[in-house]
């Protein structure tokens, strides 16, 4: 190739590279941190993701969903700057607001920020259909999965063993699975049963009572009752019979609120386009997972958010005239 050519190549190269830089400094990435892939949480990220990624030519802003250790870790990281977003229970939310049980030695993450809360999650016990465990308190002695450290679920358990005077002794293993581990440890009987917070249907349920005939244990009795009673983020539950294989009756349970948090650090303008793109495709995000078949709008801005708005979700809701 002649010199002159290779300088007029070269220009022509320099030139379109200075005019791409403005879009490639401009595309923002965020990333939400969620839970185990067989969970709900990674399926809500995954839904959100989705529907921002769609008009991201638009706004500028990629997403995407990493699977993480669950609410509490989501809530550490986002503390750390790892994380813009993250799932997290709404006790969990309390706790963090307010630097108390996993929060405890860490303090208030006071620029903890509400975005909006999505499913129920009721607290589920699932047990090995020869284990012969009908009510909570017949788990005592036996093998349960009480949750990986730094999930909702672990510090949920937690509470509620503390509120009926027991520790994790009084289980004879208290093993530390993932959520996508505990139920082929359970169908293998290398536990008798787990602790979940999770939202129905779940895979991760469908799959051992489909699988190894597990049976769903109600969460009922006086130390329940205080701890809806005294927690603001506790409601009674129930989980509909027939949901899963071999389990024909309701049970009764508590739970709390998935939620989605962020950080006052994280700018407005991603705030409200998470938001937007959300509640702006609806319809569409309600059936992308059937947990969120019976969302609602006016619920999801209040229930479960303990944290203050974040200004970004807030804007938002006010141009839909929702608060």
């Amino acid at each position: 190739m002649p010199k002159t050519t290779k300088l007029f190549s070269a220009a022509l190269f320099g030139a379109a590279l200075m005019t791409s830089l403005p879009a490639m400094a401009q595309q923002k990435f965020v990333t939400i941190g969620t839970g185990g892939v067989t969970g709900v949480y990674y399926a809500v990220g995954g839904a959100i993701c989705r529907l921002v990624n769609k008009d991201r030519k638009t706004h500028g802003i990629r997403c995407s969903v990493e699977s993480t250790g669950g609410s509490a870790f989501n809530v550490n990281t986002i503390r750390a700057g790892e994380l813009d977003f993250g799932l997290t229970q709404s006790d969990v939310q309390y706790n963090g607001m307010k630097g108390i049980g996993a929060f405890k030695d860490a303090g208030p993450f006071e620029e903890l920020r509400a975005v909006y809360s999505v499913h129920p999650e009721p607290f589920t016990v699932l047990a090995r259909k020869e284990a012969g465990v009908k009510t909570f308190d017949e788990l005592k002695g036996k093998r349960v999965n009480v949750g990986n450290p730094g999930s909702g679920t672990r510090n949920s358990l937690e509470e509620l063993i503390a509120a009926k005077g027991w520790t994790l002794k009084d289980f004879s293993l208290a093993s530390e699975l993932k959520a996508d581990e505990h139920g082929p440890a359970l169908c293998d009987n290398k536990i008798d049963a787990f602790f979940y917070g999770v939202g129905h249907p779940s895979a991760n349920i469908q799959d051992p009572t489909t699988t190894c005939g597990a049976k769903l244990v109600s969460i009922t009795g006086e130390a329940v009752d205080k701890l809806v009673a005294s927690k603001p983020f506790y409601a009674k539950a129930t989980i509909k019979g027939g949901m899963y294989a071999g389990n024909p009756d309701p049970t009764e349970t508590y739970g709390v609120l998935a939620t989605v948090v962020t950080s006052s650090k994280t700018p407005d303008d991603v705030v409200y386009q998470i938001v937007k793109a959300t509640f702006e495709n609806f319809n569409e995000f309600k059936s992308l997972h059937p947990a969120f078949a019976n969302l609602d709008p006016a619920k999801m801005i209040k229930d479960g958010l303990s944290a203050p708005l974040h200004p970004g979700a807030e804007k938002y809701y006010k141009e839909k005239g929702w608060l």
